[in-house]
């Protein structure tokens, strides 16, 4: 989508908020839709009756782990059905996957219903999905037999059928729950099956809610949605916050809330305690932005925008716990500064060294080739006269794609990877507070020899990078110092 259309769909946004704005558009993810169940008495009932169940909107991502064995495990790398599918030298693997991933869904349902009308119906539906899908892909597989038609050409298209089973299942499978408990739920299937138009993702989303009632209907609509400019193209696993930002953006949501299992809070309670951590309570799109950049998203960046352009606030709660408002996250500048929050991420630094790179252009702009070329992503940069070195989000396999690269075009130059760990101070606004100086400190006092650190001015973050084996030990040092501590340790130091 261009700039112009995002800013229209945003002007229609904040139109129809002027003249609608009363519901809420709610994302629920795949773990804590794992504990549907649990969620009627949270977030999808609860106490609520009459009207007050309904002015309300649930995007759905698929139940957890089932997305993993459609795709790939996120983590592991190990291959689901579309791994398989597009090395295989024969049917019985991804076939195979597909059976398991059938298997898994029936089990899901099996927990999920206890009345058997509604798991016959669950289970019909995921029959129809999985078998459907099942011939799609023996039917290209047979029509790749010959040389005029490449596998490769239609791989996007299959990762995104297959990614769609997933959100499909779910989505019907709580609309029949929320049914059968008395709500007038409304299954919305966004992934176009057996749909042979090609609409754009506002196109898709305004065609379903046309014909929608909010005030007496509860839609669960899937996390995917089929369009023509392919979500999973430039958002892959992400796709579902931007369907959950769009819908919110077009219809004029008062507020856009994501559920999780936890609240966004000062930092990984598995990781400081979660004695020790405090929840964040107000934030805006600027250290949204930041937590995504390291690896730690409240939403998805481009999810972010079509909210903030539509002037839509976002909400993190805890799915689980229905009487805390979470944290609520918008457009507003702090009132005061002070830290927010400390996170911490693995990085491999790649580093360029030539004598002769003083006063020469072209250095920074062909590593950049080279990283964008093998889907590397960048955390943080920093240079000098005669180096320059990237911090990065990868595989080491990347990276060595990377080195090779630069290897071949600067033979002089010498090209250095090590692991590292990159910790970062985030708020709203950290003017005034010493945090370059108070860290250092406190990075001293706990025994942590940083590597460098850095921060652009803005007032937003400040980045400390560490030998990888302290990343852990740098993040409990710097969030006791800020965040257990108190700020006021950090207003006397300035």
């Amino acid at each position: 989508m261009t700039d112009r259309q995002e800013s229209g769909a945003a002007e229609k946004g904040r139109t129809n908020q002027q003249q609608r704005g009363v519901h809420t558009v709610e994302k629920i993810g795949g773990t804590s839709m794992s504990r549907a169940r649990e969620l009627l008495d949270t977030i999808l009932i609860g106490k609520r009756k009459g009207d007050a169940l309904y002015n309300r909107v649930f995007v759905v991502s698929a139940f957890g782990g089932i997305t993993d064995k459609l795709l790939e495990h996120k983590k592991s790398g190990e291959p689901g059905v579309y791994a398989l599918f597009s090395h295989a030298d024969n049917e019985h693997g991804w076939m195979e996957a597909l059976s398991a991933v059938s298997r898994a869904m029936h089990t899901i349902n099996e927990d999920m219903f206890d009345e058997a009308a509604d798991r016959h119906a669950a289970d019909d539906f995921v029959r129809e999905r999985i078998e459907g899908a099942r011939g799609c892909l023996i039917d290209l597989q047979r029509l790749c037999s010959y040389g005029h038609f490449q596998l490769g050409e239609h791989m996007q298209t299959i990762r995104e059928l297959l990614s769609a089973l997933g959100e499909a299942h779910s989505a019907n499978n709580l609309a029949l729950l929320l049914r059968r408990s008395g709500v007038n739920a409304r299954f919305i299937d966004l992934t176009g099956w057996r749909d042979e138009t090609q609409p754009s993702l506002n196109e898709r989303i305004q065609q379903a809610f046309d014909e929608i009632d909010l005030s007496r209907e509860l839609p669960i609509v899937t996390g995917y949605s089929q369009c023509r400019e392919g979500l999973m193209r430039e958002f892959d696993r992400g796709y579902s916050e931007v369907t959950f930002a769009t819908i919110a953006a077009l219809t004029g949501a008062r507020e856009a809330i994501i559920h999780k299992e936890f609240h966004l809070s000062s930092a990984d309670p598995r990781l400081v305690g979660p004695e020790n951590v405090r929840k964040i309570g107000r934030t805006n799109y600027d250290v949204a932005d930041q937590l995504s950049n390291m690896g730690m998203e409240a939403i998805h960046p481009k999810a972010a925008k079509k909210l903030r352009q539509a002037g839509v606030p976002l909400r993190v709660a805890n799915a689980f716990e229905p009487e805390d408002p979470g944290t609520l996250i918008d457009a507003e500048p702090a009132d005061g500064a002070g830290v927010e929050m400390v996170t911490g991420l693995p990085v491999t630094s790649l580093e360029l060294f030539e004598q002769d790179m003083v006063g020469v252009k072209g250095y920074d702009a062909a590593i950049l080739e080279s990283l964008t070329r093998h889907r590397v992503r960048i955390v943080s940069k920093s240079s000098n006269a005669n180096s320059i070195v990237h911090h990065l989000e990868a595989t080491l396999k990347s990276v060595r794609r990377v080195e090779r690269d630069l290897a071949e075009r600067y033979p002089a130059a010498r090209i250095t990877a090590r692991r590292a760990g990159m910790v970062s101070v985030i708020g709203r606004d950290l003017t005034g507070l010493g945090v370059m100086l108070e860290g250092l400190k406190a990075l001293d006092a706990s025994g942590v020899e940083p590597l460098a650190s850095q921060e652009t001015g803005r007032g937003v973050d400040v980045q400390f990078l560490v030998r990888s084996e302290d990343l852990e030990k740098a993040v409990k040092a710097l969030h006791r110092a800020f965040i257990e501590e108190g700020e006021e340790t950090l207003k006397e130091a300035a």
